[in-house]
């Protein structure tokens, strides 16, 4: 693709055959005294498409003479390129794992065009005119460390095959860039890596069969409540964190070191990567529970406004409101969760096993969530690109006490209903120590399915799960 030099009226965002990489015309406002432009302007440029790519840094390169050319460099950050003065032919090659590998786009840049450049595409150029001043907004801090992330291209690749305005014997070029690698011998850039928090809870192993390949980290060699170890983690080409870790002992979060823990988890915790993730530009999914709600209402809709009763349900409600602060962030609220590992259906299947008759309690109400749907779900957000913002997620179907379950669990394990007896939340609780629950924890599944994912019955998955002895 070849675009030529005009005078844009209007400011626009174009779209180029490098998916990601785009063409950005800028109005001059000029008079006899010269012109004026906004080379970056957040709000009107992210409403075109342009991604809210957080810059930190600006850099200029002056180039003496005509034939001055410099590339190709792919750097492990995004940069939006343009001219303040002079012309330039811009050329790019698609470096990144795929499809796309070796594809290139040429651009003449003068000082009404800008190109945004994403992370892993190869940026090259050769100045047109004497005295050429090109412009770099880049969202990384450059050092001389940074080098050894980038990827280099020979800019004479007969493959891609440059058609260079100045023939290259006579431009002016660093002997570095000169002696770079041709494209059989460049090693495709790879995508942004996933981060699991959590990884060895019943979520953490259920995300790491959705995302192979994604890093692993859980205690004790990574504690999301210690900041400094936080911020030492090597965040750069991080490009998602999925936040599986919880303190989730409601119980005895009621307790004086409970509380502590249960705080220091679900609220400092999140806190540490929440910040890590505005500061490195990462998108953080972030599971939420029921619990953030009293259980007044009988569906509960993304919206609700918090009303938290015990501690667990206090902290959860704090980590939410932290997490929602982040401009890329996924909140998943769930209920009653149920994965490999200790829960509530396991227990229950046991009980059922050993000839065991419990009382379990008839009066809260709600949905099961298991893993594999939950992490689908989260992967579907992921990977559809669904909207920012707070989605519940739990299983369909009816919702139902927690005795309800217990009896459909003994009835797939050969058990008779009648041998779990009903029980209210005040008797059960009687001499124990508890934290209050909410009454209703059923959650409103209808933002979720509209972006196209229809979790299943829970009645489905339940069968299925005792049916793998799980």
């Amino acid at each position: 693709m070849t675009a030529s030099p005009g005078a844009p009226t209007t400011l626009g965002v174009r779209t180029t055959e490098i998916p990601g990489l785009l063409v950005v015309d800028l109005p001059l406002h000029g008079d006899d005294r010269g012109w004026f432009k906004e080379n970056w302007q957040r709000a009107k440029m992210t409403a075109l498409g342009l991604p809210d790519f957080g810059p930190v840094q600006h850099s200029v390169a002056f180039n003496g003479t005509a034939g001055v050319t410099r590339g190709f460099h792919a750097e492990p950050w995004d940069k939006l390129v343009s001219v303040a003065t002079g012309r330039v032919f811009g050329a790019w090659v698609d470096l990144r794992e795929g499809d796309g590998f070796g594809r290139v786009v040429t651009v003449e840049l003068g000082p009404q065009t800008a190109v945004f450049v994403p992370r892993g595409v190869a940026n090259s150029y050769q100045t047109l005119e004497h005295g050429t001043v090109y412009s770099y907004l880049v969202n990384e801090h450059w050092s001389p460390q940074a080098r050894d992330e980038y990827t280099y291209l020979n800019l004479a690749d007969p493959s891609v095959a440059v058609p260079w305005p100045i023939p290259l014997a006579e431009a002016t070029i660093s002997e570095a860039d000169a002696g770079h690698p041709l494209l059989d011998d460049v090693r495709p850039v790879p995508p942004l890596r996933t981060v699991i928090v959590g990884a060895n809870g019943q979520l953490g192993r259920a995300l790491q069969a959705l995302v192979p390949g994604a890093e692993l980290l859980d205690l004790p060699d990574f504690d999301c409540t210690d900041m400094d170890a936080v911020a030492a983690h090597p965040w750069r080409g991080v490009g998602t964190i999925l936040n599986a870790a919880a303190y989730t002992a409601v119980d005895a979060a009621e307790t004086p070191e409970g509380r502590r823990a249960c705080w220091a988890a679900n609220v400092s915790g999140v806190a540490n990567l929440c910040r890590v993730a505005a500061e490195h530009r990462i998108t953080l999914v972030h599971v939420s529970s029921d619990y953030v709600f009293d259980g007044t209402a009988e569906l509960h809709p993304e919206d609700e406004p918090f009303s938290p009763l015990g501690v667990y349900g206090q902290t959860k409600a704090a980590g939410d409101a932290l997490v929602g602060q982040l401009a890329r962030h996924y909140l998943v609220r769930t209920s009653w969760v149920i994965g490999q590992g200790r829960n509530f259906v396991r227990t229950m299947a046991d009980l059922a096993a050993r000839g065991v008759s419990p009382s379990v309690v008839d009066d809260q109400f709600g949905r099961l969530t298991f893993t594999t749907d939950l992490a689908a779900g989260i992967v579907h957000l992921l990977t559809t690109g669904a909207p920012f913002g707070t989605y519940n997620l739990s299983n369909d179907g009816p919702v139902q006490s927690w005795c309800d379950i217990a009896r459909e669990v003994f009835v797939l394990c050969g058990r008779d209903a009648a041998d779990v007896t009903g029980v209210s939340t005040l008797d059960y609780s009687e001499g124990k120590l508890t934290s209050p629950r909410p009454r209703n924890s059923a959650l409103d599944l209808t933002r979720i399915k509209a972006t196209g994912f229809s979790p299943a019955p829970s009645a489905q998955r339940l069968a299925e799960y005792l049916a793998a002895g799980n």
